[in-house]
């Protein structure tokens, strides 16, 4: 029998299932061979870590391997560009964030058609981003930064996931609702700006909460200035209290 695709939707969901699928031609008994899932970001993120909690899961529910392919650079285009440009048969799977709808936007080519190319399945997870400092700057609160920031103009950087991601644009928004003189400094995913930050290179990071939150528990590398969210997780809270240790 074939694989209904509301079967294999349900069976992703229930597996935390990644939220854009190439377009399928379903096989009988699928899947008969390992599936690639592409992350478009460095290992260690949060599109990562989400990625090997779907793949182990749909690995145990499905019989087959799910394995993950880091495929980092230009914002996420590079892995989106590869999922889109995969076969159509339910053998390449990508993970995307809010860059894939961004992208378009803030580059003047994509290699990727976000309309035509990839087909959504669900909604796999929410995240807040949240603006991070390394304990050398003496700023534990937002109001405090910005006063230290203009205090210091272009002595200061702050790190991102990429151009497009929604780090960058909250840092953007940040820089310029503040007028203030700090330059922007994209890497390939979450994972390494908060390892530049942790050492001090680049000492203000904006990323997605969840990478941040085991060094901001230690209360030790880094301080949670604030979450960039409207309403705030129970992570959020944590965070935040972390902070005014």
């Amino acid at each position: 029998m074939k694989l209904p695709r509301r079967t294999f939707l349900h069976l992703a969901a229930g597996a935390v299932a990644p939220p854009a699928l190439s377009h399928i031609a379903w096989a009988q008994a699928y899947p008969a061979r390992p599936v690639r899932v592409i992350v478009p970001f460095s290992p260690g993120g949060p599109a990562d870590v989400l990625a090997r909690m779907i793949t182990q899961k749909l690995s145990q529910s499905l019989g087959q391997q799910f394995y993950v392919e880091n495929l980092a650079g230009a914002g996420g285009n590079l892995g989106m560009g590869a999922g889109a440009r995969g076969t159509p048969d339910g053998y390449t799977i990508t993970v995307v964030s809010t860059s894939y709808v961004v992208n378009p936007s803030m580059y003047p080519t994509i290699p990727y058609d976000p309309y035509k190319d990839l087909a959504p399945v669900t909604l796999a997870a929410v995240s807040p981003n949240v603006l991070v400092v390394h304990p050398s700057i003496p700023a534990t609160s937002v109001k405090e930064l910005i006063s230290f920031l203009k205090a210091n103009p272009g002595k200061y950087s702050f790190a991102h996931a990429g151009t497009g991601t929604t780090p960058q644009l909250s840092g953007e928004m940040f820089k310029h609702s503040q007028n203030l003189d700090i330059v922007s400094v994209p890497f390939n995913g979450s994972a390494p700006a908060i390892q530049s930050a942790l050492a001090g290179h680049t000492p203000i990071v904006f990323t997605v909460l969840t990478p941040a939150v085991p060094q901001v528990k230690e209360g030790i590398h880094v301080a949670c200035v604030t979450v960039v969210k409207a309403t705030r997780s129970s992570v959020g809270r944590a965070c935040q209290s972390a902070s005014a240790m």
